[in-house]
């Protein structure tokens, strides 16, 4: 781990703050008239997800963390435990399917997912920024309607619903942001 003074955070730090792993998701340096300036930063816990605003003046000292990065590959769930397999070691890990939060529907058999790791504690879950799935119904398309900015519902195989241009049909397979939950394109 490395110390860095309290004016050296940036967004996307890991911190080792308070006894936690803290992730930083604002910093806003501020330099009042009277007094040293200091950053004040809004963090957000890896473990437990509560947010905290803290401030840090240019001579505090904290730990800045490295996560390691892995990639593995999604197998299959097993009661709410999602097993992966990472790709170099063939070795197979279990855990929990709410460390994906709402993201959970778009994991995919065999996909590549990118997992943080704190020593041997999975952290967090990347999925791929797109996906590809099949619309399973939609409404059908209406003569006349724009397609300038006219979207419809549309119920995906995995359950999430998205909004589609008008062109897009059931049996459909289309690209979404994993991030935004958006349409993107036909697939």
């Amino acid at each position: 781990m490395v110390k860095i003074n309290g004016n050296e955070i940036r967004p996307g730090n890991i911190l080792e703050h308070d006894g936690g792993l803290w992730a930083a998701v604002k910093v806003n340096h501020v330099k009042p008239g009277k007094g040293g300036a200091f950053a004040q930063v809004e963090l957000k816990n890896l473990r437990s997800g509560s947010k905290l605003n803290e401030r840090f003046r240019s001579e505090d000292k904290v730990e800045r963390v490295r996560l390691e990065q892995k990639d593995q590959q999604f197998l299959y769930e097993n009661d709410g435990m999602l097993v992966f397999m990472d790709a170099e070691t063939f070795e197979q890990i279990e855990l929990p399917a709410d460390l994906l939060g709402d993201r959970r529907p778009f994991l995919q058999d065999g996909m590549t997912v990118t997992i943080e790791y704190y020593e041997e504690e999975a952290l967090s879950m990347t999925l791929p920024d797109k996906v590809t799935c099949t619309i399973e119904e939609t409404e059908p398309v209406v003569k006349g309607q724009t397609a300038a900015n006219s979207y419809k519902p549309a119920v995906l195989d995995n359950g999430v619903r998205v909004m589609v241009p008008p062109f897009v049909g059931q049996g459909e397979a289309i690209v979404v942001s994993t991030e935004t939950f958006e349409y993107v394109e036909r697939a």
